[in-house]
C-alpha cells in the first residue's frame, strides 16, 4: 500500500512546474558565487564594469576553493531551510489548495502513510536538487581555476554541504505539520521565515545549540566562526524534532478535523 501512495506522489510531480523552478532558483547560486569571488579577484575591472560598490566590503575575503566551499555551504544550509519549506508546503499544502484533500483522505488507505510518502518525495526532491547543483557549482569553480583545490579539501567541502542540507532537512517535517494544520502554504513559509530569524537572535546567544533553528546558522557560520562538529546535544535536539515533526503531522491527519 506504501509503494501504490509513494509512486502517486512521485507521478504528481511529473508536469509540476514547482519542481523546475526550485531547480531554477537554486542553480542560480553557484553562478552569483562565482560572480562574487571573480569581482574579488578582480576587483580594478570589477570596478571598471560597475560591479564594485566598495573595496572595503571585500576586505579579508580571497577568491579561493575554500571560501567557495564556505558559501556553498551557507547556500545549501541557510537557503535550503527556506527552499525545502517550499517545496515541503507545497507537497502538503496543494491538496487543499486544490481541494484534493477531501479525497485523499477519504481513500481506504491509512493517513500515515500520505504523511511518510510526502515527506520521502520532499527529501528525494531536495537531495535531487543539492546533488544536481553541486554538480554544477564543481564544474564552474573548476573553469575559474581557483587555488587551493585538493582531492581532500574537495571531500570535507562536499561533505559540509552535504551535512548541512541533511540538518535542514531534518526540520522539514514541522513545516508539514504547519502546512496540514494551516490547511494551505502561506502559513508554513511565513513560519519558516520567522523560525529564521529567531535562529539568527539565538544564534548569538548561549542557547544557540539548543534551539533548532539555530543549529544550521551555528553550523555553517552565519552567526558565529563555522564550527568543526555539532555537539551531541544538538543532534538529539535535531533528532526530536525531527520525530515531532512526523507525530504531529500524522495525528492532525489521522484526528483533526480535515473537512475542506
Amino acid at each position: 500500500m506504501f509503494g501504490q501512495v509513494l509512486a502517486t506522489e512521485f507521478i504528481k510531480l511529473r508536469r509540476a512546474k514547482a519542481t523546475w523552478a526550485t531547480l531554477a532558483v537554486l542553480a542560480m547560486m553557484p553562478p552569483g558565487i562565482a560572480l562574487f569571488l571573480w569581482i574579488v579577484r578582480e576587483p580594478e575591472r570589477a570596478a571598471q564594469l560597475g560591479l564594485l560598490g566598495t573595496k572595503a566590503s571585500l576586505a579579508g575575503l580571497e577568491a579561493t576553493w575554500p571560501e567557495y566551499f564556505y558559501m556553498l555551504t551557507l547556500v545549501f544550509g541557510v537557503g535550503g531551510m527556506l527552499l525545502l519549506a517550499f517545496i515541503v508546503a507545497y507537497l502538503f499544502g496543494r491538496e487543499y489548495r486544490d481541494a484534493t484533500a477531501k479525497n485523499m483522505l477519504a481513500l481506504p488507505v491509512a493517513r500515515h502513510w500520505f504523511a511518510v510518502a510526502k515527506l520521502v518525495v520532499a527529501a528525494v526532491w531536495w537531495m535531487s536538487l543539492v546533488t544536481a547543483v553541486l554538480a554544477e557549482a564543481m564544474v564552474i569553480g573548476l573553469a575559474m581555476g581557483l587555488p587551493g583545490f585538493s582531492s581532500e579539501l574537495a571531500a570535507a567541502g562536499i561533505a559540509d554541504v552535504l551535512l548541512a542540507a541533511g540538518v535542514s532537512f531534518l526540520l522539514a517535517p514541522v513545516v508539514a505539520w504547519i502546512a496540514v494544520w494551516s490547511r494551505g502554504e502561506v502559513a508554513p513559509i511565513a513560519f519558516s521565515l520567522v523560525m529564521l530569524a529567531l535562529g539568527n537572535l539565538f544564534g548569538k546567544t548561549g542557547w544557540a545549540e539548543w534551539f533548532p533553528y539555530s543549529i544550521v546558522p551555528l553550523l555553517v557560520g552565519m552567526v558565529a566562526d563555522p564550527v568543526d562538529s555539532l555537539p551531541a546535544g544538538s543532534y538529539v535536539v535535531l533528532a526530536g524534532t525531527f520525530m515531532a515533526g512526523v507525530a504531529a503531522t500524522i495525528l492532525q491527519l489521522r484526528f483533526a478535523d480535515n473537512a475542506q
